[in-house]
């Protein structure tokens, strides 16, 4: 019997009884460090690859084992970050241990990364939700810090995995609140057979104190958050520009 070797991950924070980071009550592991360095970011607290605590595969699974009851049949576990795919292979013995044990399975990722190993992953994992941070390579560019081309590409396997998805984009006004971005959104999502979910987040100032008590700008700092009527209205873009 082939013996995998030990595995350790940093995880930055836990979420013990989550629910809006994947369908039902999720267990919820934010993954540290991130390549990324988005002006709209939510953590950057969870950029640091070193940061967080040291947990084994088994040891996480252990502990979100504890909030099985909780799950019902939607629910499950979901790896999170900074960016989980850093940590490829300690995911995918994560979620190898939870196929074992039951539970269901949830990656929250930007996709831009696609290895062997993440291969790998893919195939333990039950839902994705992907990032669309934007809908053209200059956006991405300017406001990212990569190109767009890697998430198209990672999007185009989950395709052909058929493994279900939710896009998901933060919504910036004067950044990518316009009729012309959902519309773009709407036909992305309606490309590919596997995305059977769209959400639009509002973006919000919240995370501020994060970026004050590391010491460094928050680029959208001074931008305000999106109305609730607006929200509305691009979300109903989006729906029908996805049924063509």
């Amino acid at each position: 019997m082939k013996m995998e070797k030990e595995i350790k991950g940093k995880v930055h924070s836990i979420q013990s009884l989550g629910t809006v980071d994947g369908p039902g009550v999720r267990f919820v592991a934010f993954l540290s460090g991130c390549p990324l360095r988005c002006k709209c970011c939510h953590n950057p607290d969870t950029w640091d690859p070193e940061a967080g605590e040291e947990y084994t595969p088994e040891a996480l699974v252990q502990r979100a084992f504890r909030y099985r009851e909780y799950f019902g049949e939607k629910g499950g576990i979901t790896l999170s970050g900074g960016e989980p795919l850093l940590q490829a292979e300690f995911c995918r013995r994560v979620f190898s241990l939870c196929k074992e044990m039951g539970i269901g399975t949830c990656l929250d990722t930007s996709g831009i990364l696609l290895t062997e190993t993440v291969l790998e992953l893919l195939s333990v994992t039950d839902r994705v939700l992907l990032d669309i941070k934007y809908t053209t390579d200059r956006e991405y560019l300017c406001n990212v810090g990569c190109s767009m081309e890697p998430v198209l590409e990672f999007l185009s396997c989950l395709n052909e995995k058929s493994i279900p998805t939710t896009l998901r984009q933060v919504i910036i006004p004067g950044v990518n609140d316009s009729a012309e971005n959902a519309a773009l959104l709407g036909g992305i999502a309606g490309s590919y057979p596997c995305v059977d979910k769209v959400e639009l987040l509002p973006f919000r100032t919240i995370c501020r104190a994060k970026y004050d008590s590391l010491g460094i700008v928050f680029p959208f700092g001074h931008l305000p958050s999106p109305s609730a009527e607006s929200m509305v209205e691009l979300s109903r873009i989006v729906e029908e520009s996805r049924k063509g």
